[in-house]
């Protein structure tokens, strides 16, 4: 019962993060703007795909994700 404790407050870590994330967002001077993202315009259409974007997050989430399991799920 406890490890089932132990993820809950995992996922809630996670989601608290992620939602402040969101609310924060747009007050992050760089965050979908990076060099190397993708952005087309043309007359009537807007393309916008941040890539590099997604690999940083991707990248800070990983680290997070594993430093919450090492600390919330040592055995």
């Amino acid at each position: 019962m406890a490890a089932a404790g132990k993820i809950l407050v995992l996922i809630g870590a996670v989601l608290l993060l992620l939602g402040v994330l969101l609310l924060a967002g747009g007050r992050i001077p760089f965050l979908g703007r990076l060099p190397g993202d993708i952005r087309l315009e043309g007359e009537r259409h807007t393309f916008y795909f941040p890539i590099i974007t997604c690999i940083v997050l991707s990248i800070v989430f990983t680290v997070l994700l594993n430093v919450a399991a090492r600390l919330f799920l040592h055995r």
